[in-house]
């Protein structure tokens, strides 16, 4: 039997309820979504401990006025010095519960300044789909030309032209 992984710190899917959230396993961790946009990743891997906690999908521009309502928020240790667009509510800091509330409270008011709409990867079918309108382009190119032509017949309808040579059977 399969053991389901329980979802860390689920009580951030209660309070986003009302938006209809979904879960996607991401990096061992799980991340939060509410419509297109990313808005949470939830962490408690325990290595480093430093990072677990509610990670905030964000950018640099937003870092300080964020800050000043959520005074936890820290840059994640892992992904080296600098600021990147994720912070972190630390699992380890005072009111961490409540400062996840607040942060859930400004997702349920469309605050603009929490979530990120992914990038979308170009997946095999993306690269098939490129090809064939390569190919199209082409046919509608070719039909093109025979239409200049002179041909009155639409290249669908037309019959193939036999060769010279005759089939031996």
């Amino acid at each position: 039997m399969i053991r389901k992984k329980s979802v860390p710190f689920d009580f951030v899917l209660e309070l986003l309820a009302e938006m209809e959230p979904y879960t996607k396993l991401m990096f061992g961790c799980t991340s939060v979504y509410v419509g297109s946009r990313i808005v949470f990743i939830l962490r408690d891997r325990g290595n480093p401990a430093p990072d677990d906690g509610v990670w905030i999908a964000t950018t640099a521009d937003h870092h300080a006025s964020l800050r000043a309502e959520l005074p936890s928020m820290r840059d994640i240790e892992l992904f080296g010095p600098g600021p990147t667009g994720w912070q972190v509510l630390p699992v380890s800091a005072d009111g961490f519960e409540e400062s996840v509330r607040l942060a859930c409270e400004m997702v349920l008011k469309g605050d603009e300044r929490i979530g990120k709409t992914p990038k979308t990867k170009l997946g095999r079918s993306s690269e098939k789909t490129k090809k064939t309108s390569r190919v199209e382009k082409k046919i509608a190119r070719g039909s093109a030309k025979k239409k200049k032509a002179g041909s009155s017949e639409s290249p669908a309808l037309q019959t193939p032209k036999s060769s010279n040579k005759s089939r031996k059977r």
